[in-house]
C-alpha cells in the first residue's frame, strides 16, 4: 500500500503498511473522512512524521488522542495550529517548561518548532472524530504507533522517550531502557499535573542527556 509518509519513515514501516490490519484501518478512515467530520486535516494525519525524519529523531513524546475541537489538531501530540488558543494540557506544559528552564510562555501552542529539530510528537491514534474524544481508538491505529515506538527502540540510541501519564507509560512499557533515557511522569492535565508533572523537569533532563551523548540540544 502506498502511504503519503516521510520517505525514511516509509522506509522503516513499509512491512506495516502491507498488513491486513493496517489495510482495513485506512478504509475505515478514509469512509469515516467520506462521512464525518474528522480531525486533523487529512493531508496532516501523519504530520509528525512528514516533520521529523527517522535520521534526525532524538525525542519522542507519546499522546493518546488528536484534539476533536474545531481547528486545533495539526498532527502532532499537545500540539495545535497557529492563531488557537492553547488547551489547558498545553498551557501547563508550557508552565513547566517556564519554571524548568526560564523560558517565556510562547503565543503559538504550533509545536512544529520542536518537531522540525527532531522531536516525534506521536499521538497513539491519529485521528478522531469531532466532538468525539477516542471514537478512532481500537480500530487500528494503537497496533501501528506500537510499531513505530518499537521500530524506534530497535533501530536507534540515545532516544530520549517522555511518557506522561498512566495511558502513555503502558504504551511505552516495552521499550528497551539500556540504550534509552525513558522519562515518566502525571499527565500534564490539570487533573494530574499537581501530582507530579509540574516539577518533573523534563526538558532540562531531556537537553542534558542528549548533551551527554554528544547530541544538540532541543530549543523548547
Amino acid at each position: 500500500m502506498s502511504v503519503k509518509i516521510e520517505e525514511s519513515w516509509k522506509k522503516q514501516l513499509e512491512k506495516e503498511f502491507e498488513k491486513e490490519y493496517f489495510t482495513q484501518l485506512i478504509e475505515f478512515v478514509k469512509s469515516e473522512y467520506s462521512q464525518k467530520r474528522i480531525y486533523p486535516p487529512g493531508s496532516l494525519i501523519f504530520s509528525a512524521f512528514d516533520h521529523c525524519a527517522f535520521e534526525d529523531l532524538k525525542v519522542v513524546i507519546v499522546g493518546q488522542d488528536p484534539y476533536h475541537g474545531p481547528g486545533q489538531a495539526n498532527g502532532l501530540c499537545f500540539s495545535v495550529a497557529d492563531g488557537v488558543r492553547h488547551p489547558p494540557s498545553l498551557q501547563n506544559i508550557f508552565k513547566e517548561i517556564k519554571s524548568d528552564l526560564g523560558l517565556d510562555i510562547p503565543q503559538s501552542g504550533n509545536l512544529e518548532r520542536w518537531a522540525d529539530q527532531g522531536v516525534l510528537l506521536l499521538n497513539a491514534t491519529l485521528t478522531v472524530e469531532a466532538s468525539k474524544a477516542g471514537s478512532h481508538q481500537n480500530k487500528g491505529w494503537e497496533t501501528f504507533t506500537d510499531a513505530v515506538l518499537e521500530v524506534v527502540s530497535q533501530e536507534k540510541e540515545h532516544i530520549v522517550f517522555i511518557l506522561w501519564g498512566a495511558y502513555a507509560q503502558k504504551k511505552g512499557s516495552f521499550l528497551d531502557q539500556n540504550k534509552h533515557l525513558i522519562l515518566k511522569s502525571p499527565h500534564p492535565s490539570p487533573f494530574s499535573a499537581h501530582s507530579g508533572f509540574f516539577g518533573s523537569k523534563p526538558f532540562s533532563k531531556t537537553n542534558q542527556y542528549l548533551t551527554s551523548k554528544g547530541l544538540t540540544c532541543i530549543n523548547w
